[in-house]
Parts: structure tokens; C-alpha cells; sequence
């Protein structure tokens, strides 16, 4: 009896933590309790990003005692718009977005638009607030 009283519980690791990024790329460097290099950067299905120097990452960690690490996300930076639940917004810098909502419809935001590929639009196309109607020249 004496001798779990002597015990002590095992101290509490965080799972996650709230880091600085201070190399941007694939691999990510980032700052946390001490600067940790060479993360994988993790992000929803489909969706590519790197966080650049300076934001605010949220690093998870994993494996056998937390020493497994990835950066999985990050803080906004500026204020988005508010959105109804199931629906996606991406922003990027300079203002660019892409909206899917739930009513079906896209908004796509942005200075210069371009596409290479082709563009197939199923469903009524409105550019600024006007219905879109193809040049007859």
C-alpha cells in the first residue's frame, strides 16, 4: 500500500500544439516548444496548401510517444465569411476564393480568373451579377 503511494501518474503530453511556421514549403519547419524541421504538411482530401513563414500551424503529433509530427492546419488569417454548415470556402492571398455552397451554386473570387483545359459549366452561369450570354460577333 505503501508503495502506490509512492507512485507518481505519468505526465500529461498534448497530443497537438499551436506552432509558428519558419520554413514554409512541403516539408515545414515550425516553432512550438523548440523548432521542429522537416514536417509532412497534411490537408483535407483534394486540397494542396502550404502554409507560409509566420502563421499560426496547428502540429499534431503521433506514433509511440508523440515523437511522430505533421502540420495539419492553420488559424485564418483574416476574417472569413461566415458559412452554413457542409459547405467549403477557400481563400487564398489577394482576395481569391472558391465557394461551394450548399444550394449547389459555386462563387468563384479573384483579380484575374484564368483556365487552361477547358471549363464546362453545368447549370446557369452569371459573371458580376448578370447572366452570362455569349458573344454573338
Amino acid at each position: 500500500m505503501w508503495i502506490s503511494k509512492q507512485m507518481k501518474p505519468a505526465a500529461a503530453t498534448a497530443d497537438a500544439d499551436l506552432g509558428v511556421t519558419t520554413i514554409s514549403g512541403r516539408k515545414a519547419g515550425v516553432l512550438t516548444r523548440g523548432e521542429v524541421r522537416d514536417l509532412p504538411v497534411y490537408g483535407p482530401g483534394g486540397y494542396l496548401w502550404t502554409p507560409a513563414n509566420g502563421t499560426a500551424a496547428l502540429v499534431i503529433k503521433g506514433g509511440p510517444g508523440g515523437e511522430e509530427q505533421c502540420v495539419a492546419g492553420t488559424r485564418p488569417l483574416e476574417e472569413v465569411k461566415q458559412i452554413e454548415p457542409g459547405e467549403v470556402y477557400i481563400y487564398g492571398p489577394g482576395g481569391n476564393s472558391v465557394y461551394l455552397k450548399k444550394d449547389g451554386s459555386v462563387e468563384i473570387t479573384g483579380g484575374q480568373i484564368s483556365v487552361s483545359g477547358g471549363l464546362n459549366v453545368n447549370g446557369q452561369l452569371t459573371v458580376n451579377g448578370q447572366p452570362y450570354a455569349p458573344c454573338a460577333c
